[in-house]
């Protein structure tokens, strides 16, 4: 039985794409709409886990991410 982890999707428009980043493990893709840069991160994430050693798994993985909106003063 495989288990699952939950990890977080940042998905940024990009001229005509969008970029799909997991910021917990530094892993991107990308995709034509928003459904296929998050679906090509699964997929990326997926295969890395898969082949990498858990060593590097470790190393990379950062447990405490936080996302949130900022105000600033511009102009």
């Amino acid at each position: 039985m495989r288990k699952t982890q939950q990890l977080t999707a940042i998905i940024e428009r990009e001229e005509k794409g969008y970029v799909s980043l997991c910021p917990e493990l530094d892993i991107a893709s990308q995709g034509d709409t928003i459904e296929e840069a998050r679906s090509n991160l699964v997929e990326a994430l997926e295969l890395f886990f898969e082949t990498a050693d858990p060593s590097e798994i470790q190393d990379r993985l950062i447990t405490e991410v936080f996302i949130t909106r900022l105000e600033v003063s511009v102009g």
